[in-house]
């Protein structure tokens, strides 16, 4: 045992420089077995410490190292996001893990690109989530937080208070005075314990009035802090998002590592605020983006790229099908007369409206967000359009916009991410995206929750090259992620206009102003929707539609009351009549028109007659009153300068003969 003991001690002093106390000695400096057992325990609680110091150790080697990589540039496709991130990274040699963290939980992975420069490689690239990470916490949200738990907190101690008001209460009742028949009544007494109780529950009563008043302004200032973290935290995640770079290096070295990854959740639309003073006056253009994101990182003052790109859209060509005829099929002509939706959108789990909700026109620029009611608006184009509803965490849904009131309730979205692992990136960008046609680039302004309109205009500088055209604007831009729409101008166009007064009363009576601009081609403008000034009054919203190839575009400057148009159905001159096997109906319609403003106006006037699409049925027109005819589609127009205070009338009559033994719907 002796020597066993030696042999102990003296590896476990030599490694760990242990020293005993003398007192543990016994004769010639031997070891005694009480002294083996307590050191043998020492040695256990050692080695585990240094096994765990070992799996620690080991541990973070596996975690990579961490490294903080910044985003330098964004380009926002109508749908999506292009975000360009860089570090300068020092890499050691042999293989190792380069750990790039705090990144969108919502990339898509397969979009993922890495590259970088020198003479190393690159093995792998692997994307995970990342739910430990609480760093990315708002600090903000973390102050709302703790004022809502001191809110919540004095909420229970005027509710501990109500409690105990309330058993003083019943208590007093239980104790009420009660008189037998036999027994001798004090009325001295009765009144004074009746009045004690009439006292004491009155101030119960006044205390109990208190502490619900103030429960009440509690409750609303919670309210406001549940509201305000919600619209912090909407749309937000705990998550974040890891990218892992596996590289094998033979010596040390430092190199600049670019990311490139899609993010979906994040997107632009174009609007515009049309103004004119007069019909004298040259329409003034004001070019807007509506930027918005929810990918989970804040984009600070950064150079950002907005795209008319958009990679959700397939970049496969079409291919035409025949187009075969049977009988039996016929076309009704109709065409979708509407031309706003509006509606509230709302959550199917609780009810509750959904503020920030993305509306886009299906195809097309043309886009619109609730409000903070959940409320929305959306000019609709001609051709029976469908309208998407999109929300982070909630799954998207498609409309036709055949209604003007859509009211939609969204579900939860259930969709998970998955980890994917992408093998074998070099030194260079394997791949473009695709949808990667005509950019608008931005560096923007500086971000607000509002839209901002600069009092002193963004130098622009238009450059088109081969395949696009980009508006290069000098400052940079900065967008949180919240959700919110950060709207910039991005360009400003005086263009010259010819005004109109337009009307189809067969449709509205309304008569619109009009204005058509000619060369518009050269300004790159987008579908989208106008907020329209006119004489230095807002009157309303519009659309403008550039996806006809004319080469003038006609705005639409909202309605003139002071120009009052009638259609009136002539009934003694309207006819029915049998002639042997067919019928002939006449329609005699009079359209009247009064101009009471103080000058004279320009005015189209445009109805139809009935076009027939079928060798039976012949359409005769009587009388057009000088209409300029297509007759393709049947339209009429009327083009006339009417004087201040003037009347012009049109008479239309057009007579219609089918087969007796048809049914045919004349108007």
């Amino acid at each position: 045992m002796v020597n066993k003991h030696q042999c102990f001690y003296g590896k476990m002093h030599s490694h760990a420089s242990l020293v005993y106390p003398v007192g543990l000695m016994s004769g010639a400096g031997k070891l005694t077995d009480d002294m083996y057992l307590t050191e043998s325990m020492m040695f256990k609680k050692l080695s585990t410490a240094a096994v765990l110091l070992f799996m620690a150790m080991a541990s973070k080697a596996d975690e990579g190292q961490k490294i903080a990589s910044k985003v330098q540039k964004v380009t926002v496709f109508l749908n999506g996001a292009q975000i360009t991130r860089t570090a300068l990274v020092s890499v050691s040699p042999g293989t190792s893990t380069l750990v790039f963290g705090n990144m969108s939980p919502g990339m898509d992975v397969q979009s993922l690109q890495v590259s970088a420069g020198g003479e190393f490689t690159i093995l792998s690239v692997k994307q995970e989530l990342d739910f430990l990470n609480e760093e990315s916490k708002q600090k903000q949200l973390v102050d709302l937080q703790a004022q809502q738990k001191m809110i919540r907190d004095k909420m229970s101690v005027q509710n501990n208070m109500l409690s105990i008001y309330q058993e003083e209460a019943t208590m007093l009742g239980k104790n009420q005075v009660v008189t037998g028949e036999n027994a001798s009544l004090d009325v001295l007494k009765l009144k004074q314990a009746l009045d004690f109780q009439t006292a004491r529950l009155t101030e119960i009563k006044k205390k109990q009035q208190i502490v619900n008043d103030q429960i009440d302004v509690l409750n609303t200032e919670l309210q406001k802090y549940d509201k305000q973290i919600a619209d912090i935290s909407r749309g937000s995640s705990k998550a974040t998002s890891n990218v892992l770079v596996t590289v094998s290096s033979k010596s040390a070295l430092q190199s600049t590592f670019t990311l490139n990854y899609v993010v979906h959740n994040a997107g632009w639309y174009p609007t515009y605020d049309i103004r004119a003073k007069n019909v004298n006056s040259p329409i003034s253009i004001a070019y807007k983006a509506n930027v918005s994101q929810q990918s989970g990182e804040d984009w600070k003052n950064i150079t950002i790229t907005l795209s008319t790109g958009n990679p959700t859209i397939s970049g496969g060509k079409p291919e035409l099908s025949p187009d075969y005829l049977n009988l039996g099929m016929s076309y009704t002509g109709e065409v979708n007369s509407i031309t706003k939706i509006s509606g509230a959108i709302f959550g199917t789990n609780d009810g509750k409206v959904l503020p920030g909700v993305s509306i886009r026109v299906k195809g097309t620029s043309i886009g619109a967000t609730t409000d903070v009611e959940g409320r929305y608006s959306i000019q609709i184009p001609a051709g029976n359009p469908t309208l998407v509803y999109s929300y982070i965490g909630y799954e998207t849904e498609e409309r036709a916009a055949n209604v003007q009131v859509i009211n939609l309730g969204l579900r939860p979205s259930t969709r998970q991410l998955d980890e994917v692992v992408t093998v074998g990136y070099g030194s260079q960008f394997k791949r473009s995206l695709s949808g990667a046609v005509p950019e608008i680039r931005i560096r923007g302004l500086a971000s607000s929750e509002a839209v901002v309109t600069p009092s002193i205009p963004v130098e622009v500088k238009p450059v088109e090259n081969q395949t696009n055209v980009e508006f290069n604007i000098a400052n940079p831009y900065s967008v949180p992620s919240d959700g919110k729409q950060y709207a910039v101008e991005i360009g400003q166009f005086d263009l010259n206009a010819s005004y109109q007064y337009f009307v189809a009363p067969k449709v509205s009576t309304d008569v619109f102003l009009t204005a058509q601009l000619t060369n518009w081609n050269k300004y790159n403008f987008l579908s989208g929707e106008a907020n329209l000034f006119f004489e230095g009054t807002f009157i309303g919203k519009s659309l403008i539609n550039t996806q006809a190839t004319a080469d003038t575009l006609n705005l639409s400057l909202g309605t003139d009351k002071n120009i009052v148009v009638t259609r009136t159905l002539q009934k003694d001159l309207t006819e029915r009549q049998s002639f042997g096997s067919n019928k002939k109906e006449t329609r005699n319609w009079l359209i009247e028109v009064k101009n009471r403003k103080t000058q004279p106006v320009s005015l189209l006037v445009e109805d139809q007659v009935p076009v027939s699409q079928n060798s039976a049925i012949e359409v005769d027109q009587q009388e057009i009153s000088g209409a300029k005819l297509d007759a393709l589609t049947g339209k009429l127009s009327w083009n006339f300068m009417l004087n201040s205070q003037d009347n012009k009338k049109i008479q239309l009559k057009y007579q219609v003969k089918y087969p007796k033994n048809q049914s045919v719907i004349v108007q």
